[in-house]
């Protein structure tokens, strides 16, 4: 099958498709273990309160997990 110039197999697309989606499951589902594991309410922190040490952790938290997600992916 030919896309916007490139060669592309069903069985690219389609696994391309689930890495992406268990990907982002598991990116959620860690977003929900760090909600989970701090003491106190996140959203009330950053927005309300203005603190902006936790919005650099919650920031390097979503990074080092998607580097994490594309190594899995990549092999």
């Amino acid at each position: 099958m030919l896309l916007l110039g490139v060669v592309v197999s069903w069985q690219g697309l389609l696994a391309s498709v689930i890495y992406s989606l268990i990907g982002l499951a598991v990116f959620v589902l860690g977003f929900f273990v760090m909600r989970f594991i701090l003491p106190y309410d996140i959203h009330k922190e950053i927005e309300t309160d203005q603190n902006t040490a936790l919005g650099i952790v919650i920031g390097s938290f979503i990074i080092g997990l998607a580097i994490i997600i594309a190594a899995a992916i990549s092999g």
